[in-house]
């Protein structure tokens, strides 16, 4: 099961993506974590994903309600194998700390697409060495959750370039 956290206005605006871009104005549900904990613990999944917008509106970018969501998780649901699938937070790789400091199993960050097509695709506050540094700062962490990336294809990337970008 995946749960988007943190609303579903995004504060940035990549094109591929459907979700609406705008400003959430520092909006932010404080049941959520205890809400999607609830949820997990009702339906029994082995295996989850909370996923989040860019909340680049916030402080903390959002990383610390998602941290809370992991613990609320664990609370209700220890059996559970959870994964973060988290924003850049705009290259502060503290937030990233933060985030695998509430024990994931898993983080992942999507590069998205290879890097001569960064500018294309996403929102230009998005770059391909700062999503590279986001999984080496999860992968460098005392609790070493595995990380994960993805990236979409069939955009007009060369072969060459896929293989770079997985290396």
């Amino acid at each position: 099961a995946t749960f988007m956290v943190l609303g579903d206005v995004c504060t940035r605006g990549c094109r591929f993506c459907a979700v609406t871009s705008g400003n959430p104005g520092g909006k932010v549900d404080a049941e959520e974590p205890a809400n999607v904990a609830g949820a997990v613990h009702a339906m029994g999944p082995d295996y989850v994903v909370v996923t989040m917008v860019n909340r680049d509106d916030l402080p903390d970018q959002g990383a610390a309600h998602v941290a809370e969501c992991i613990r609320a998780i664990r609370r209700r649901a220890p059996d559970v194998l959870v994964e973060a699938l988290v924003g850049d937070f705009s290259g502060r790789l503290d937030l990233v700390d933060l985030v695998c400091d509430a024990g994931p199993d898993v983080l992942a960050h999507n590069v998205e697409t290879v890097e001569s097509m960064q500018a294309l695709v996403r929102d230009q506050r998005a770059e391909f060495e700062q999503s590279l540094a986001v999984l080496e700062r999860a992968k460098a962490h005392r609790l070493a959750p595995y990380t994960k990336s993805s990236m979409m294809l069939g955009l007009g990337e060369r072969d060459d370039e896929v293989i770079a970008a997985m290396s």
